[in-house]
């Protein structure tokens, strides 16, 4: 991670409690996927404490797994007090993030990036030169990260269709061609094998390989 002193941006994570977490991949993996919804935020935490350019990162949360895993590596558990949804949960971090960490941008980052390379991300943030900037997904509809240049207030309005309503709201999408990992969020079954083939952290090739041992009946796991 960067020198305090002079990283620009303090990263907001948020997770929802996976034992909930990720229902459109439990036809699929009914077994695994509150371990995969686990992994994909640890090594998306991971990979964003790795750039150079991250000041911090935040993962508001009230799963206390989650918590642990993720404070282990090294970033920062805010409780989510609000406990009113995804943009509540932003903003509550992005509050506590000027608070704590003042003259740093603030971006939110998706949960759902267990593909994610340090350098796209570094690429992006270099890029967020608006006041307000985002990174759409791959489908082309939602938003896997927004930013908001220090002393900007950050809006969140991610949802259905939170790519158009960013950029409504005035941020600036960043049209780059090599972030690939950073738009593929995984919400289905389709969108993890796209991940895979990418190149997933080490949490989610380990449950990856647990998936695999169940699907071909090895020995002490079950489908």
């Amino acid at each position: 991670m960067a020198d305090l002193q002079v990283a620009p941006w303090t990263l907001v994570i948020p997770v929802k409690r996976t034992a909930i977490a990720k229902s459109r991949l439990a036809s699929a993996y009914p077994q695994h996927r509150p371990e995969l919804a686990r992994a994909f935020a640890v090594d998306t935490t991971a990979a964003a404490l790795e750039s150079p350019l991250v000041r911090a990162v935040l993962v508001v949360t009230d799963d206390p797994v989650v918590a642990a895993d993720v404070t282990a590596i090294g970033a920062r558990v805010v409780a989510d007090l609000p406990g009113a949804g995804l943009n509540g949960a932003l903003e509550h971090g992005a509050a506590f993030a000027a608070a704590e960490y003042p003259g740093a941008g603030v971006v939110a980052l998706s949960a759902d990036l267990p593909a994610l390379r340090p350098a796209e991300l570094t690429a992006a943030l270099a890029a967020c030169t608006a006041d307000r900037s985002f990174v759409i997904d791959e489908p082309g509809t939602g938003t896997t990260m927004l930013a908001a240049a220090a002393g900007v207030a950050l809006d969140p309005r991610f949802g259905v269709g939170s790519a158009l309503a960013h950029q409504a709201s005035g941020a600036v999408a960043i049209e780059l061609a090599t972030i690939e990992s950073l738009r593929r969020d995984v919400d289905t079954a389709a969108d993890l094998a796209h991940a895979v083939q990418l190149g997933v952290g080490q949490r989610t090739a380990d449950v990856m390989s647990l998936v695999m041992g169940a699907a071909t009946g090895s020995e002490g796991l079950a489908c």
